[in-house]
């Protein structure tokens, strides 16, 4: 056991919680000796894979009971791999903390390079604090551009930290979405079968772009829109500036939401309600946005 501990990395209580859990094979007995083969170091190698990509050790014992009793694991691994990959084809970089603090200003402030961190569009490097990861180069170059023209990092982070939270309800909605209408024929058993499994890989694959060119779409569409309207307020026109293209699409509320407005202003007034306030929200920003570039300036 101290020989597979030191080939597999992990410690002997943990290979001895795994055999307890049954997650793991008993070793072969030789005379007084008990013998650990690869099947033990390939098992536990699998083992700690599934659990770095967020697997628990009950679901991991299902898929180890598929594949012993016959069912494969190949395409349930294959599927795992395809949905934990990156989802994107931006690469990391790296950049010094004097050329993070040129771009930004050109002062140090550790305050947004703490929310920088936390927002992980910044990773620290053990062991190096001159130099940063930077999972996301598009979205570090994002913010430059947006204090480039003005806005607080301050303000930077708060829209950020507002728009991913927006961003996360949308991939949850587009999932759920996605395995109701399309993945539920293939994931309806636990595990699921390997040529299941292999054929939602491959889904997978093919819809992968699906999400990002909807939103893009949807966000092309609204900004549009909102663009046009606020154009037509700063300007003061005394016509609205009817928007290019199709009438929007009605927006899909959580229940909760409209049951609460349907409770403060009545159902025939929801509509107006919830419009209103959107559109209350919106210039909202616009005058902060507004206010901290003027103050920035003086």
């Amino acid at each position: 056991m101290e020989d597979l501990a030191h080939a597999s990395g992990a410690t002997v209580r943990t290979i001895r919680a795994y055999q307890d859990r049954g997650l793991l094979p008993r070793p072969e007995r030789r005379g007084r000796s008990n013998v650990y083969g690869d099947t033990h170091l390939a098992r536990l190698r699998q083992i700690a894979d599934l659990l770095d990509r967020g697997y628990t050790l009950a679901s991991i014992k299902e898929l180890l009971e598929a594949w012993d009793a016959g069912r494969g694991l190949g395409g349930v691994l294959g599927l795992v791999a395809e949905v934990s990959g990156p989802w994107t084809d931006e690469e990391a970089a790296r950049i010094s903390r004097a050329d993070l603090d040129a771009t930004f200003g050109g002062v140090p402030d550790e305050q947004a390079v703490r929310d920088a961190v936390e927002l992980g569009i910044l990773e620290r490097i053990p062991g190096n604090d001159s130099e940063f990861l930077v999972p996301s180069p598009q979205e570090l170059a994002v913010a430059a551009e947006l204090y480039a023209a003005g806005v607080p990092l301050g303000a930077i982070s708060g829209h950020l930290r507002e728009l991913r939270g927006q961003v996360e309800h949308i991939a949850a909605r587009f999932l759920d979405f996605t395995t109701e209408h399309v993945f539920a024929r293939y994931l309806g058993h636990r595990p699921p079968t390997d040529a299941d499994a292999a054929e939602a890989a491959g889904l997978v694959r093919r819809l992968r772009p699906l999400a990002q060119q909807t939103v893009d779409a949807e966000l092309a569409r609204a900004m549009r829109l909102f663009a046009t309207r606020h154009l037509q307020r700063h300007l003061g026109a005394a016509d609205p500036i009817a928007p290019s293209g199709p009438d929007p699409r009605p927006v899909a509320l959580p229940a909760d939401t409209v049951s609460a407005v349907e409770s403060l202003v009545g159902s025939e007034n929801v509509t107006a309600f919830i419009s209103a306030a959107a559109q209350r929200e919106v210039q909202a920003r616009t005058l902060d946005a507004l206010t901290a570039h003027h103050l920035s300036t003086d």
